[in-house]
């Protein structure tokens, strides 16, 4: 399943969870600043070390780092994930 990880107070977390709700993709939702330290360096690293970025998504081990929301770009990652 894909995973979102994402902040309530992030704009383009909220425009790509509703992207995905609009589509009937399913997801599970991760509020990213309630998680372990395990999991945040991970999203750091998808990100390229430095912090991390929301909203970061994850399906089967592959992994799309946080972008602005551009629906033409989510639609094109997603499907490079094999969505």
């Amino acid at each position: 399943m894909l995973k979102v990880y994402a902040a309530k107070w992030c704009p383009h977390c909220t425009q790509t969870v509703q992207y995905l709700k609009d589509r009937k993709i399913e997801f599970e939702y991760i509020e990213l600043e309630e998680q372990s330290d395990d999991i945040i360096q991970k999203i750091v690293e998808v990100n390229g070390g430095d912090d991390w970025v929301v909203p970061t998504l994850e399906f089967n081990g592959k992994w799309r780092e946080g972008k602005v929301f551009n629906a033409f770009e989510l639609h094109a990652d997603l499907k490079k994930l094999g969505l």
